[in-house]
């Protein structure tokens, strides 16, 4: 690859050109960061100061008619998920009295959301909700996932004569560099597929439709496949803190038990159908009951959570959804990983596989298929799709398990979406989770970010008692939107970018992208310990993304197309503006139209 043949000349004048723009725009970033900071403080203030802040709640919802049947509360939670359950119990710990509304209080059933990254994971300790009594842990049998394992598979394809399976042998002991893969037949029995998974050697022939090996023409594939293993930076943590995995049911539920725990927190199961509105500002929602009954229920704030099916942010924010795949999602049963309590990613063909722990006996799978259609499950064609494309590519030590889970046919499938958060700033409303953000779930950084803004959100409301004046509310909360950015955008910039990296491409320039930033991550160091700590959530911030995307396009060739760009658009004008003396002109005076 020619990443691989770079001369250390090269990489002499690349490093300190690098590291000199990194320094630069580090400047830079600092110095419109510290501008923002005063700028937003000067307006919080200014906003802080007309919401009275009272040693006690009100509970003002405006000129409403509340009828003696109606709840008023402080703070309306639309949706019991992670994100509606942990804000719940966050405000209703700053004693304010929180109405939660679930449309289904039963345990979901759901193939994501089931890995927390140690970033979400610090996140909930920060809030309290996971305390020295474990409660979360303990309760939903949390598994621990240390680190992560990248595989990825090289290789070439060429047609051989083998008479028979001592043949084989021979020659796989003749490439003693790479493992032999699969091999299709491709003249005597075109239906026909031998199947090998090699440890050491071993070779497990797998035939259908019999013994036909005699002088037959086979197109076989070698492949080298190279895992790396990426570690979490946890030093400067303590020794608890570390990735999570579990069954995304059984943790819902123990955080919906979390927040029911408090006095002053309501959790009720009903259906929202609609947001209460007068002159602009939310009052409340109307909901069914469990009993179907309609009712209304009002409060100062009404925060909507209700998922990524969310059908009430179009009045709060501008949905602009994207769909790059599906996840076809399976558990393997008393399954062997290669790495005990690690995530797993292969980045197969298509599109990466994922896999990790969710109890002592149990490992989840979920296998990417892009586009918004996905095989059929119940003509057989997803079986099929599974057990011909996918299972080839599977670790040797996991493959059985594999082909035992597509059997047994429990295979359930889910789009991917992906959102830019994008809201209508709202009196009286605000939007949080996936109905207010989404990015690929990849790298499992959905939870993360959710917590992450409920942290925002607390520290912004924490000071004020009074939340009956809506506009005033409204007004100071625009800067929750900017507050949660760094985490925020991160996270979904890393994702997002990761899943199209990660893919398989017909454009072999993006192949070689994927090499690259695979070998970018075994270099170790900061080229590793670097990009894994902006994935866990644990250093989320923009500029170290920026640098190691960067870093990855020049150590992958990438270079030569980044630097004619920013020639032709200017350095100094790109990098620089404000040493530009054009930047400074002024209005041309009335009646002076020459150009100096």
């Amino acid at each position: 690859m020619l990443t691989t043949m770079m001369e250390p000349q090269l990489l002499g004048w690349l490093s300190p050109l690098v590291i000199s723009v990194v320094l630069v725009i580090s400047v830079f970033a600092f110095y419109g960061l510290l501008v923002k900071t005063r700028r937003n403080s000067n307006k919080l203030e200014s906003t802080t100061s007309k919401i009275h802040h009272d040693r006690t709640v009100t509970s003002t919802v405006g000129s409403l008619n509340v009828n003696g049947g109606d709840t008023v509360s402080d703070v309306i939670v639309v949706g019991a998920g992670v994100a509606g359950s942990a804000l719940a119990y966050t405000l209703g710990k700053d004693n304010r009295r929180v109405h939660v509304i679930e449309r289904d209080l039963s345990e979901p059933d759901r193939i994501v959301g089931e890995l927390l990254q140690p970033g979400g994971y610090l996140k909930l300790l920060e809030l309290g909700i996971e305390g020295k009594d474990k409660f979360i842990s303990e309760l939903c049998r949390c598994f621990v996932v240390n680190d992560m394992v990248i595989y990825l598979d090289r290789g070439f394809t060429c047609p051989i004569r083998i008479l028979t399976r001592t043949g084989i042998v021979e020659l796989l002991n003749r490439v003693e560099s790479w493992c032999f893969f699969f091999v299709y037949l491709s003249v005597s029995a075109l239906s026909s597929r031998i199947c090998y998974n090699m440890t050491s050697w071993e070779l497990i022939y797998r035939l259908r439709g019999g013994n036909r090996c005699s002088a037959s023409v086979w197109l076989c594939t070698f492949q080298e496949r190279k895992r790396i293993r990426l570690a979490y930076p946890l030093e400067k943590f303590h020794t608890d803190v570390s990735g999570r995995s579990f069954h995304n049911g059984r943790f819902i539920q123990r955080m919906r038990e979390k927040a029911a725990s408090l006095p002053n927190v309501q959790l009720e199961q009903g259906t929202v159908v609609s947001l209460l509105e007068e002159n602009g500002t939310i009052k409340g929602v109307r909901y069914k009951n469990k009993a179907g009954e309609e009712s209304t229920a009002f409060a100062a704030l009404t925060i909507v959570c209700d998922g990524c099916f969310s059908n009430l942010r179009r009045s709060l924010c501008n949905p602009q959804v994207d769909v790059p795949s599906c996840f076809v999602g399976l558990v393997l049963e008393n399954c062997n990983l290669p790495y005990a309590n690690h995530g797993h990613v292969v980045l197969a063909d298509p599109s990466p596989i994922l896999m990790y722990p969710i109890s002592s006996t149990e490992v989840r799978c979920l296998v990417d298929v892009p586009g918004q259609k996905v095989p059929s499950i119940a003509n057989g064609e997803m079986e099929n799709y599974l057990k011909t494309v996918v299972a080839p590519q599977m670790p040797h030590e996991v493959y059985d398990s594999f082909i035992a889970a597509v059997n047994k046919g429990n295979i359930k499938s889910m789009p991917n979406r992906s959102m830019p958060a994008s809201p209508y700033p709202t009196p009286g409303a605000l939007l949080m989770g996936d109905a207010f953000n989404m990015r690929h779930p990849l790298t499992g950084g959905g939870m993360t970010v959710a917590l992450s803004d409920i942290v925002v959100l607390r520290n912004l409301l924490r000071p004020l008692r009074d939340l009956s004046d809506g506009s005033s509310l409204c007004k100071y909360l625009e800067s929750f939107y900017t507050l949660r950015k760094p985490v925020a955008s991160t996270i979904n910039t890393l994702a997002n970018a990761l899943y199209k990296v990660f893919c398989s491409s017909k454009d072999e320039a993006r192949n070689e992208m994927r090499e690259a930033c695979f070998d970018y991550l075994s270099l170790g160091g900061m080229c590793t310990s670097g990009p894994v700590s902006l994935l866990s959530g644990l250093n989320p911030r923009p500029l170290t993304l920026v640098c190691h995307f960067f870093a990855v396009a020049v150590y992958g060739g990438a270079s030569g197309i980044i630097f004619p760009i920013i020639k032709a658009e200017g350095v100094r004008q790109m990098f620089f503006p404000a040493t530009v003396p054009a930047y400074y002109r002024a209005p041309p005076v009335k009646g002076e139209t020459k150009c100096s």
